[in-house]
């Protein structure tokens, strides 16, 4: 009897053992393979298969930062591009830090490639970002961006992920050339107006003039403009589970252009 349990008991153990080796093979091929796809392209473009494989089947023992989206111009997604231009700036972000691991991967689905990805998940509406943590299970409420009340900035995307995952994300944003390039033309124009007026620049002294070009730049500030160019924010944006178009964010941290172009005018009238 003892012989026999011994046997059941060696057997057990032999069976746990050969698993654990097999879910070891399993878990390096895929955070190899993901590593790989990843520094060739920081967002990973994934089909139900692949999804299935390296998001929601174990082993996992890494985050990955899913975006569901519809990109294609015949799903009249507003929101769609400007929401992966900004993922695409913190996958980028991620991708050449000096904190970059395989502890944390971006990847995208849109809907024309995996329309299987979004039944799985109960859901029809893009853009979302769902996180998909180091422990297996069903993603937590906390674990869904909240883009309607914080927008879809990279930088609260970034934030968003550190506070669920305790990775610092440093987002570095392309550079900028087109406020430049506008400077340029401005002095331009400028230097035109004088060398033309050369003879006549009396209108240099006038009062009123330079009042108005003070009072324009001060409400261009003060209206939220310059965050504009900074941030780069959506025109309107359309809430996902309604369609309803919005204005005029709910949230103190964000803000839309058309509310900052509302707020200029209303400066303008009082």
């Amino acid at each position: 009897m003892k012989l026999i349990l011994t046997y059941i008991i060696g057997i057990t153990i032999l069976i746990n053992l050969i698993d654990c080796q097999v879910n070891n093979d399993v878990l390096s091929e895929k955070v190899e393979q993901l590593t790989e796809w990843s520094l060739k392209k920081p967002v990973i473009r994934l089909n139900f298969d692949k999804f299935k494989h390296y998001v929601k089947s174990a082993p996992r023992n890494y985050s990955i930062v899913v975006m569901l989206t519809a990109l294609a111009s015949h799903r009249e997604c507003q929101i769609c591009r400007p929401a992966n231009d900004e993922f695409q700036i913190v996958a980028q972000s991620w991708r050449y830090s000096p904190q970059f691991s395989n502890n944390l991967f971006f990847a995208m689905v849109d809907f024309d490639d995996a329309p299987d990805v979004f039944k799985m998940l109960n859901t029809a509406s893009a853009p979302q970002f769902i996180l998909f943590g180091r422990k297996q299970g069903k993603p937590k409420a906390a674990d869904h961006f909240d883009i309607s009340r914080v927008g879809f900035s990279a930088e609260q995307i970034a934030k968003w992920v550190n506070d669920r995952t305790e990775i610092n994300i440093r987002v570095f944003r392309p550079p900028n050339y087109s406020g430049l390039l506008l400077a340029v033309l401005l002095v331009m124009m400028v230097g035109s107006l004088l060398y033309v007026k050369r003879n006549n620049l009396e209108f240099l002294f006038n009062k009123t003039s330079w009042s108005l070009i003070v009072i324009g730049a001060i409400l261009i500030f003060i209206s939220g403009q310059m965050w504009n160019q900074i941030r780069g924010p959506p025109m309107v944006y359309r809430n996902p589970q309604t369609g309803q178009v919005v204005y005029m964010s709910d949230d103190n941290d964000f803000q839309l252009v058309a509310e900052t172009l509302i707020v200029y005018f209303i400066y303008i009238l009082f």
